[in-house]
């Protein structure tokens, strides 16, 4: 997809980026960021029965022009159509989220991620992952990356490579993913799945998130949890009548808008 000045401008207020925009590392760091404290991570089309296609000219419509958010193959499509356009040398790649509970990897093309190479060096890159960290993950097996969202590692997995935040002694698996440079229609499967299948965690409820400096807001079904400084500092269970009211209060998202769309 060609962005003109216009869809780069727009996108570029979606997010509330006003720096250079050299592709450089400082500048990457910080369309990340803004990226992430901008754009929800959301599901909600999906419970509204509003099928979500592989086209990032949709993308932008609902990400950018509708100040609506995404889940991963949204949000990092577009973002990785962004980068490209602004110089950067970006790359979509394949992910499998790890399940705690289950001690299993998802299928592949579970997650959709992005890869920059810049200055000879290659950056993980994710807009798409819910908590995650807010700067780029240098692709340096074993060696321990502090971020203003924790410490993170990428470490060497099974021909490919496996990312995973670390809190304290406890390392804790996000997903694998490989290098390999996949096309976006490639994803088509795993996101029907994830949003018609059961078993897929985004069925279940809906949700929207987004970080703050300092924490995060979640709206989970009919719960709303704010953290501060890792401290909860609301955990509140609310009427299903009072949810739009609270979706437009804290994601400033109409949700007749959500339910007229197309």
């Amino acid at each position: 997809m060609h962005m003109d000045k216009l869809k780069i401008t727009e996108y570029l207020n979606r997010i509330n980026y006003k720096g250079v925009l050299k592709p450089n590392f400082e500048v990457l760091k910080e369309l990340q960021k803004c990226h992430l404290l901008s754009v929800p991570f959301e599901n909600l089309d999906i419970h509204y029965k509003r099928p979500i296609e592989l086209d990032n000219t949709k993308f932008y419509k609902k990400i950018v022009i509708n100040n609506r958010g995404g889940f991963c193959y949204e949000l990092n499509g577009l973002f990785h159509t962004l980068l490209n356009n602004l110089g950067f040398k970006s790359k979509i790649v394949s992910a499998r989220v790890y399940d705690s509970k289950k001690k299993i990897f998802g299928n592949e093309y579970d997650h959709l991620a992005i890869i920059v190479e810049l200055d000879q060096n290659e950056y993980l890159v994710d807009v798409g992952f819910g908590e995650f960290a807010f700067y780029p993950l240098k692709l340096i097996p074993n060696e321990i990356q502090k971020d203003p969202r924790g410490c993170f590692i990428v470490e060497k997995i099974n021909e490919g490579l496996s990312v995973s935040q670390i809190n304290g002694d406890v390392k804790n698996i996000q997903y694998k993913f490989t290098t390999e440079c996949r096309e976006l229609n490639e994803f088509q499967e795993m996101c029907d799945y994830h949003q018609t299948n059961p078993n897929s965690h985004f069925t279940e409820k809906k949700l929207i998130s987004k970080p703050t400096n300092c924490g995060r807001v979640t709206l989970t079904g009919n719960t709303l949890k704010i953290i501060e400084n890792h401290i909860i500092k609301e955990n509140i269970e609310f009427q299903i009548e009072e949810y739009a009211r609270q979706l437009d209060k804290w994601f400033e998202i109409d949700e007749e808008e959500i339910k007229a769309s197309r």
